[in-house]
């Protein structure tokens, strides 16, 4: 699979995740400090979640400070279900019942453990063709304007 992973700072986190996506034998494509370039998260989430949305990466996986950030601005880009997930099971449910195609994580309180964890549900988890209308409902709210 390709996975755009994007951060506004490089840690010992966002290293294990290049690693680890690529051990699981995906193509990952880095954003920000982790390919080494400096990024704000606005603009990362911006990059990372226009790929997906484009279909130049199938999914992505962005980090900053608290997670808060990057899956706010992901979720403005038409197409993306950003998912902030701090647990295994909010992983797993994101990806369930959203068919969420960002992964959202805070740099400040995920442990290398508890990433694994998330990455394990999101990567074994898929679509739950029961909520395809809901899924539907929610690209609908895409084409909706703030002002309309």
């Amino acid at each position: 699979m390709k996975i755009a992973l994007g951060s506004d700072e490089r840690t010992h986190l966002t290293d294990f995740l290049a690693d680890e996506l690529e051990r699981r034998g995906h193509v990952v494509e880095l954003v920000g400090p982790p390919a080494g370039e400096a990024i704000e998260w606005t603009d990362v989430a911006e990059r990372v979640a226009t790929s997906v949305a484009s279909g130049e990466q199938e999914q992505g996986l962005l980090c900053c400070w608290t997670g808060t950030g990057v899956s706010m601005a992901a979720n403005k880009v038409a197409g993306v279900r950003a998912a902030l997930c701090a647990d295994a099971e909010t992983a797993r449910g994101a990806r369930r019942w959203n068919d969420a195609n960002v992964l959202c994580l805070s740099l400040r309180a995920t442990s290398i453990i508890v990433a694994k964890e998330i990455l394990d549900a999101w990567f074994e988890a898929g679509p739950d063709a029961g909520e395809a209308a809901n899924i539907e409902k929610l690209r609908a709210l895409d084409g909706r304007r703030a002002d309309g």
